[in-house]
């Protein structure tokens, strides 16, 4: 017994001695780095440095390519997207679409096309001759009204009557029609602004109200063309103060002002309480503006043109000798199709949008279809290409007496005009999939509207509520109408598109 417990006591210290011998050895093989050892080992500090700074790089790397990939699948999304702001973001000159494009990962989007566009704008030729006019050669503009309304207040479209609304679609070679501007009815242009578009002959034109949008530089403008065009954007008091605070804008030495290209033209006093319809004095009356212009094209102030305008002007007018165009709608062809989309976006006040098809409809114009010789009644109208002939003033300034006299949806109007002349207006109007190649389309920084727009019920204008009402515009759905329109059924809408 005594022999086992011996015999246990001397494994136990063997063991202990040979480990205490492997220690001591260990340590003997750290020290020999200072002491002449043969094995020189790291500092463990550095170690996980090293091993640290590995996976940081790593890491790194795998971080950067995933942000890659994500902005090269975002520019993917947003140059297909149908949504205005992503598809700004999409630059169509940049480095990385093109490397897409070539890559066969980037395609249009449906709704737009290519444009069969000249190649160069400097060997675009400009007719010599302008169109002659045959059908209105001497057009001129009533500028005070009849004795009649000389107790009332002006106003910058006239006290124009329900007879001198029909004589004016009556064509002779001579007409004197309304037009805006009418004597100490507002829209009034600076004398500096007055004499400088005097010299302007092809003109590109947009406009600010409100103070809802900033100039948007066009691209792609030629050398040429920046000699060639005047760039005229049309603003108020309101637009130019606000655009004075959040662009640079200079002063040339006449006393002009700039925003890059574009020459801002002050239009103090606005001619109505609806900023929506201020806009469609520069829209619309665009040679009442620029009398000098021969050519012009009108582009909404939320464009960004991406387009050369001599080439715009090539493609649009002079390749098939027309002398005006527009855009088709995406969605609609009749004007009362267009009507029930306003009336569901709540665009404009319902009762009134119906008051003012009622109108039509008792004056004929019908609902479009093939059988009609225009290939729809309703335009794009953010972009107007024009020839300043005299039935095309003519037509202008009809056009404008509509939304005067109704309401500011000139969409609406355009089309009626077009029917009540007969047929002797001719115009090109080009596929909407060009329009939305011509330009990026920007968001406004908010939305311009009036309340009378949000009125769902002819009562709510009564009493405290005619406040809502535009005083200046608009007349003619409050002037007792010449016709019975109590028995006016409108024709029916079927939606041709979810969009519409």
């Amino acid at each position: 017994m005594d022999s086992e417990l011996q015999r246990s006591v001397s494994l136990r210290l063997s063991r202990r001695g040979d480990r205490n011998n492997q220690n001591q050895k260990n340590k003997d093989a750290e020290g020999g780095l200072g002491s002449g050892g043969d094995l020189p080992q790291d500092d463990p500090t550095k170690i996980v440095w090293k091993k640290g700074l590995i996976r940081l790089v790593l890491v790194a790397g795998i971080l950067w390519m995933l942000l890659i990939l994500i902005v090269l699948l975002f520019h993917v999304w947003s140059c297909r997207s149908s949504l205005s702001f992503f598809s700004a973001i999409c630059n169509k000159e940049s480095k990385v679409f093109i490397m897409l494009d070539t890559m066969g990962l980037v395609s249009r989007p449906q709704h737009r096309c290519s444009i069969p566009l000249a190649d160069d704008p400097d060997s675009v030729m400009i007719p010599r001759r302008r169109t002659p006019d045959k059908i209105v050669q001497n057009l001129s503009y009533i500028l005070e009204d009849e004795p009649v309304y000389n107790k009332s207040r002006p106003l910058f479209g006239g006290h124009q009557s329900w007879m001198q609304r029909d004589e004016s679609f009556k064509l002779n070679s001579t007409m004197k029609v309304h037009c805006g501007f009418m004597r100490k009815g507002g829209a009034e242009m600076d004398t500096v602004d007055v004499k400088y578009v005097k010299k302007c002959r092809f003109v590109v034109a947009s406009g600010i109200f409100d103070g809802y949008d900033v100039p948007h530089q066009p691209s792609n403008i030629s050398p040429r063309s920046q000699k060639l065009f005047c760039f005229l954007m049309v603003v108020d008091e309101k637009s130019f103060d606000f655009i004075k605070k959040n662009v640079t804008v200079k002063e040339d030495n006449a006393g002009g002002m700039w925003v890059g290209i574009w020459r801002l033209v002050l239009l103090r006093h606005p001619p109505y309480d609806e900023p929506r319809r201020n806009g469609k004095v520069p829209k619309i009356l665009t040679h009442r503006l620029f009398p000098r212009a021969q050519y012009s094209i009108w582009i909404d102030g939320k464009m960004e043109l991406l387009v050369d305008p001599l080439l715009i002007l090539e493609r649009y007018l002079w390749r098939g000798q027309h002398t005006f165009a527009i855009s088709r709608h995406k969605h609609h062809q009749s004007i009362y199709e267009e009507a029930d989309a306003i009336k569901r976006r709540k665009r404009y006040a319902r009762p009134l949008i119906d008051l003012h098809m009622k109108i039509y409809r008792y004056e004929g114009m019908e609902p479009w279809s093939s059988k009609k010789r225009t290939v729809s009644d309703v335009p794009e109208g953010a972009i107007i290409i024009r020839e300043h002939t005299a039935l095309n003033n003519l037509f202008s300034c009809l056009w404008f007496n509509e939304v005067n006299l109704f309401t500011p949806r000139d969409q609406l109007s355009f089309g009626y005009v077009v029917y009540r002349l007969g047929g002797a207006f001719d115009f090109f109007m080009f596929p909407n999939c060009e329009y939305n190649s011509l330009f990026v389309l920007h968001p406004h920084n908010r939305e311009h509207s009036s309340v009378i727009e949000w009125v769902k019920d002819l009562g709510e204008l009564k009493g405290k509520g005619s406040q809502m009402k535009e005083s200046r515009g608009g007349l003619g759905l409050w002037i007792p109408y010449p016709g019975n329109l109590d028995m006016v059924v409108l024709p029916p809408v079927a939606r041709t598109s979810k969009a519409g």
